[in-house]
């Protein structure tokens, strides 16, 4: 879930919470921290295996895979830390969130758009076998992440842009919580962007299911290891249709929040939220780690190798210091 909240909140401080409500959102807050932390630093050993593993380099879907460990890793340090400011109701500038939100929003499309590069690569790898080296070569495979940022970004820009041109100084020292929609002045831009977001995320689903079909075709032709190669991609496209749902899921849940939040009830916003966090934005990203960390072969072979050898390493200093 990109944390960004329904409703920008005003200098006047929210109604104080009793003491039960205080209690469950501390329990709450402790279990995101329990999810968040571990989720992080999985993705930052598996990235760190992928540049101790130089065989990984040339290959296009581990360069890829690499993007979403590193904006995931970013993507949840950053909500978390929008989480623990709105559980103990700590208000920030709107020129510090500003630059938190916009980054978190472009971290939010870099999902979806990397796993529409990740299946057009498995499509190019299972029904274009012979021009998978030359259409994803290193260098191609750089261009396509340049251009997954470039898109994941534009549309936080321009927000950023048209919020710049509606709004005075004085509007930048305004305590608040740091949501997106400080940037959504207008309910023109509030509209545009959920059509944007709509359109996006169908032509996305658009091209994920072409290339699913494409190899469930190509799978029913084939035979022997080329059957196999053509099942085990029609299997991870499934897989990231189903990341792609919680992505989608997770771009509703602002809207859910923004009713729930006009009731003033700060306890149920803040249970909504946390939900929402936990079951999309944590498990959505988990999926990523599963179809090419523990799942994939040569990456999962990668990772039992640098864990032997970091055993190896740590027995043999506790053997010297015997």
């Amino acid at each position: 879930m990109s944390e960004n909240s329904s409703q920008t909140v005003n200098s006047s401080e929210p109604g104080l919470l009793s003491l039960q409500s205080s209690m469950g959102v501390s329990r709450t807050t402790a279990v995101i921290q329990l999810l968040v932390w571990p989720s992080i630093g999985i993705n930052l050993f598996m990235f760190h295996v992928y540049r101790q593993r130089e065989a990984l380099w040339s290959e296009p879907r581990y360069v890829l895979f690499t993007q979403t460990l590193l904006a995931d890793a970013f993507f949840l340090a950053l909500t978390n830390f929008v989480v623990l400011t709105i559980h103990s109701r700590q208000l920030l500038p709107v020129a510090f969130c500003v630059p938190v939100c916009v980054f978190m929003e472009g971290l939010t499309h870099l999902s979806p758009t990397v796993i529409l590069a990740m299946c057009l690569e498995r499509y190019v790898a299972v029904c274009m076998p012979l021009q998978h080296t030359n259409i994803f070569s290193p260098h191609r495979t750089r261009v396509v992440i340049a251009i997954v940022w470039f898109v994941s970004f534009l549309k936080p820009l321009v927000d950023f842009s048209i919020f710049l041109s509606l709004v005075t100084e004085s509007y930048f020292i305004q305590p608040t919580f740091c949501s997106y929609e400080i940037m959504l002045l207008r309910t023109w831009h509030m509209v545009m962007r959920g059509n944007l977001y709509i359109l996006n995320y169908l032509v996305v689903l658009v091209i994920l299911l072409f290339c699913y079909v494409s190899i469930i075709v190509v799978a029913r032709r084939a035979s022997g290891d080329n059957k196999q190669a053509a099942s085990k991609g029609q299997r991870t496209l499934l897989l990231h249709l189903l990341q792609l749902l919680l992505c989608t899921l997770e771009t509703i849940c602002p809207y859910i929040e923004a009713q729930i939040l006009q009731t003033g009830n700060l306890f149920a916003y803040m249970v909504v939220r946390s939900f929402n966090f936990m079951a999309f934005s944590i498990v959505s990203r988990a999926v990523s780690t599963l179809i090419y960390g523990f799942r994939d072969e040569k990456f999962y072979a990668a990772i039992k190798n640098y864990a032997s050898r970091a055993i190896n390493k740590v027995a043999s200093v506790k053997c010297v210091h015997c």
